[in-house]
């Protein structure tokens, strides 16, 4: 009798042992699958500038529908809740703007707002812990939203460069860090900051193409001198031209300036075959870069990254970067 004791209660221990064991695999798998999570709503489907327009409702439809068949559902959100931004939108844009955009574009003001409340709202989770990196699908873009009163270059508000102030005035961070790898200069981004040496804003663009801007000598002016980094790429450059870029220039200069938060302006028109753009950059260059600025959040920032569709109108070309992207994002070891 004491034999079969003993026999049961070793097997209990084992069986004990490996519930144990895979429910913690199980906790730290669901861990993990929450590092990063993917923000959109339906109403940027709403939003059509004319017909057949590049910038159209289909960007994000597409990349819906590969986070869907890349088996990403489980980190993406629809988000909807009512939240007003107004003031700060104001931060960075002028009231005669906001109300123009009203007046003349009253949906495509509705909308862009919306990408401001996501890009917020992805702040506060990776602040309060609930995620380390966000990527926000939003549309329309904003890198080049000046205060005209119109759109300019597809974009009504500059998503990034508010998102920047809310950081600051909200949660007391000083330094922060935006990378833009559109193929479009972001000139709106630089012209909001460009005497402002608590944002470092590093660009790659081809300065020939739309808006005309972003000369390598355009370095910041005043106490900004410095913080303004332009790095022209021609036609045709490749994944290791790109990279030998972030890795000999961006990591250098984001190491001596320590972000506490990093802000990506994800324009994925600099992809190849992009209908703007004209780069060799593939999917594989995208997951580089991302594990680049990735690795910069894990030394200066505890891993705070806040990644915001910008360009990117070949539809599954767009899609696909995407994907590589998000996936390389919730890469955590």
């Amino acid at each position: 009798m004491r034999n079969i004791r003993e026999r049961r209660n070793f097997l209990k221990l084992i069986l004990y042992s490996s519930l144990f064991f895979y429910s913690n695999q199980f906790v730290l798998a669901s861990k993990k699958l929450t590092n990063t999570k993917i923000l959109s709503s339906l109403i940027f489907k709403k939003h059509i500038i004319s017909e057949n327009h590049p910038e159209k409702p289909e960007r994000i439809e597409f990349i819906i529908k590969a986070i869907k068949t890349s088996g990403l559902m489980n980190i993406f959100e629809n988000f909807n809740l009512t939240r007003k931004v107004e003031n700060w939108i104001r931060l960075i844009h002028s009231e005669e703007h906001i109300n123009l955009l009203k007046l003349a574009f009253p949906l495509a003001e509705r909308v862009s707002q919306h990408a401001v409340k996501i890009c917020l709202e992805g702040v506060d989770r990776i602040m309060n812990g609930v995620n380390k990196n966000i990527f926000c699908a939003t549309r329309p873009p904003g890198h080049h939203a000046l205060n005209t009163g119109k759109d300019e270059g597809f974009c009504f508000y500059n998503h990034i460069a508010i998102t920047a102030k809310y950081i600051q005035k909200k949660y007391k961070l000083s330094k922060i860090l935006i990378v833009d790898w559109d193929y479009h200069h972001g000139n709106s981004t630089e012209y909001f900051f460009y005497d402002d040496p608590s944002i470092l804003f590093f660009s790659t663009h081809d300065q020939f193409a739309y808006p005309g801007t972003g000369t390598p000598d355009k370095i910041g002016i005043g106490k900004g001198k410095g913080f303004n980094i332009n790095i022209h790429l021609p036609c045709q450059t490749t994944n290791n031209q790109i990279i030998e870029v972030f890795k000999n220039i961006l990591i250098p200069r984001a190491n001596r300036f320590k972000p506490e938060f990093i802000l990506i302006s994800s324009g994925f028109d600099s992809r190849i075959n992009d209908l703007l753009g004209c780069y060799n950059v593939n999917d594989e260059g995208f997951v580089e870069l991302t594990r680049i600025v990735k690795k910069l959040a894990n030394i200066h920032c505890n891993d705070r990254l806040l990644s915001v569709l910008e360009g990117g109108y070949n539809l599954e070309g767009n899609a696909k970067a995407t994907i590589a992207h998000v996936k390389e994002l919730n890469n955590f070891i």
